[in-house]
């Protein structure tokens, strides 16, 4: 069975999407959809920005779904996926790709996400850092003991989560995360604390935005970073995207459920190929590919 994948933010680099506009009428009028509205033209950072405008969360997040979802329209009828999944930010591309959401709806929601997580992360200093070669147990256990916000945010493969929280609470736990024996706990240039309660005021703010949105049924299942199960309801759907905000990204669990589930191949849609190391990780007998366009779309 066909899984396709999707990234998250982190996977931008300059240039991005540039090969499809030039070769893809389809993928041409798209991004200039996109750049209507969004209310400024997102193509020119994409196209020509340096790494440090693409780091800007207003363009970041919106870039990344552009480039994934516009990718996944021109594959055209190749395109048959029989299961989905995103990487935080990815999951809204995702649920444009299975149909559950239309493009522009799609783009708004992750624009006002990306606003509001920029706010958020304006109220409270805060920020997460990565910790390798420790079991999940051990870094859940020494966040719980830590002192201020500090909780586990991103599943990414056995022997990598990203712990998420206030600034102090996460160099603490950093040091004693060393002291236990990880091979590195490193913390993160993020602007704030993703997937954890500090991202409450934008989870509220995007809430109203994707309960006023039209969800469609899914051609179909997208496993989700909150259950990390196979859901079709679009009520479920809404529910759990918008708990995503504050709660961890389950993608070590949801690649482990699709592969249970038949998963046999999985294509990568959109910047860069970080998923499908993730993937390997988690299972090394997996087969993973880039989606590629093909110039005749």
């Amino acid at each position: 069975m066909n899984a396709y994948i999707f990234p998250g933010q982190g996977a931008q680099f300059s240039g991005m999407g540039l090969d499809l506009y030039e070769n893809s009428p389809l993928a041409q009028e798209l991004f200039e959809e996109a750049n209507s509205i969004l209310g400024f033209n997102i193509t020119d950072t994409m196209f020509e920005g340096t790494a440090e405008d693409l780091k800007e969360t207003k363009v970041t997040q919106p870039a990344i779904f552009l480039h994934s979802v516009i990718l996944a329209k021109t594959l055209g009828d190749s395109f048959k996926p029989d299961m989905v999944a995103g990487h935080s930010l990815g999951e809204f591309s995702a649920l444009v790709a299975n149909g559950t959401l239309n493009f522009e709806d799609g783009i708004k929601l992750v624009s006002q996400r990306a606003m509001a997580m920029q706010k958020a992360c304006e109220l409270q200093p805060s920020t997460m850092a990565a910790v390798l070669g420790l079991d999940d147990d051990v870094v859940e256990k020494i966040c719980a003991m830590t002192e201020g916000v500090v909780v586990a945010a991103n599943y990414n493969c056995p022997g990598q989560l990203v712990i998420s929280g206030e600034i102090e609470a996460i160099n603490k736990a950093c040091e004693v995360l060393k002291e236990e024996g990880a091979r590195r706990a490193l913390v993160l240039p993020v602007g704030g604390a993703f997937h954890s309660p500090l991202m409450e005021p934008a989870r509220e703010e995007l809430a109203a935005a994707i309960e006023s949105t039209t969800f469609s049924k899914p051609n179909c299942p997208i496993y989700q970073n909150v259950t990390a199960n196979a859901v079709i309801d679009e009520s479920e759907i809404k529910a759990n995207l918008i708990s995503q905000l504050t709660a961890p990204v389950r993608w070590t669990q949801s690649v482990q459920q699709m592969i249970a589930d038949g998963a046999s191949l999985f294509t990568e849609v959109g910047p860069g190929k970080v998923l499908q190391g993730l993937v390997k990780k988690i299972n090394r007998d997996s087969e993973t590919v880039s989606a590629t366009f093909e110039a005749n779309s």
